[in-house]
């Protein structure tokens, strides 16, 4: 198959440099990998490992009849080709998510849950163990608490176990909210809807990365006045049990074209994004010739998702 296809630790933790790292501050978007985990094919949701050696992303077989996950390493000064990951490539398999102390990963599949009816496309939240040796076990549905008989789309973890979750619980896919499971005894608590703007019917999202201290959530609201273009980044901040009005994370993130699926890189220092910003979203100032629509629709810029990062201190997002 053509693989079309984090949460943070402090900053201190980081035993060395990781391979995505940059020398000097990163102020302006920069493609990740380019040619090899972004290119001219569709990817989407890139998630690090914590020693940051390990990339996975999703991979959409246009118009998005699969979505596959997908996985590559650094080795020998490089990343290596992507391939299928050994879980996935059966299912609609997307939006892995490492958890904070790198031994998990979860995502959303319609992958039949054991013991239930099939449900044609009921997206719910998987996990995936990594062993010692770095192989992956067998993914297992999260629990009831979590997943529900309506879609779940999106989960990510902080630090002390909490899952953040976006849920069609409360009427179908026209009432996707965003939840939480607290972690209380090894057992996921029941979920909890976020108070606060955060859940507007404005600002509906697909998408909610809590960032580890949980002191901020990034979602990704469709369509909105105050928007970029379709899907655009926005960040909420925690106050007190409530949630804040979103707001943009800017034009450095957010484009005329759909900006999505952020994640948080295991360093504490760069938001990964993705984006299908490209030929055709730049304003025109004159017809486009044959060559450039050529030269445009076979390059990496063509439309289809690629992988980007900024330093969130760019963002105000880190002191």
């Amino acid at each position: 198959m053509l693989c079309l296809v984090a949460l943070v630790c402090p900053r201190a933790e980081a035993a060395e440099e990781a391979p995505y790292s940059v020398p000097g501050p990163l102020d302006e978007p920069r493609l990740f990998a380019e040619g090899v985990v972004s290119t001219a094919a569709d990817e989407f949701g890139a998630t690090f490992s914590r020693d940051g050696r390990t990339v996975l992303f999703s991979m959409s077989v246009p118009r998005s009849n699969l979505y596959v996950i997908c996985e590559a390493t650094f080795r020998d000064g490089r990343w290596s080709e992507p391939r299928v990951a050994s879980f996935s490539g059966r299912h609609w398999d997307f939006d892995p998510v490492f958890t904070p102390d790198g031994t998990k990963v979860l995502f959303a599949s319609d992958r039949p849950v054991p013991g239930r009816e099939r449900a044609d496309k009921d997206f719910d939240i998987w996990v995936v163990e990594r062993t010692a040796g770095g192989a992956w076990g067998e993914p297992r549905p999260l629990g009831p608490s979590i997943n529900s008989d309506e879609d779940e789309t999106f989960a990510s973890m902080a630090a002390d176990g909490t899952v953040y979750f976006v849920s069609a619980r409360e009427g179908g896919r026209q009432r996707l909210a965003i939840f939480r499971s607290r972690l209380v005894g090894g057992e996921y608590g029941p979920a909890e809807k976020l108070t606060g703007p955060v859940n507007d019917p404005s600002n509906w999202s697909l998408e909610v990365l809590i960032a580890p201290d949980q002191s901020f959530l990034l979602l990704v609201p469709y369509g909105r006045p105050d928007g970029a273009g379709s899907f655009d980044i926005y960040v909420s901040r925690r106050d007190g049990e409530s949630w804040t009005a979103p707001v943009s994370l800017g034009p450095k993130v957010n484009t005329r074209a759909r900006d999505y699926s952020p994640r948080l890189s295991p360093d504490g220092r760069f938001l990964f994004w993705t984006s299908e910003r490209g030929f055709a979203t730049e304003r025109a100032t004159r017809a486009i010739t044959d060559a450039e629509l050529r030269r445009g629709l076979s390059s990496i810029l063509n439309g289809w998702g690629n992988i980007y990062q900024i330093d969130l201190r760019a963002l105000g997002l880190a002191p």
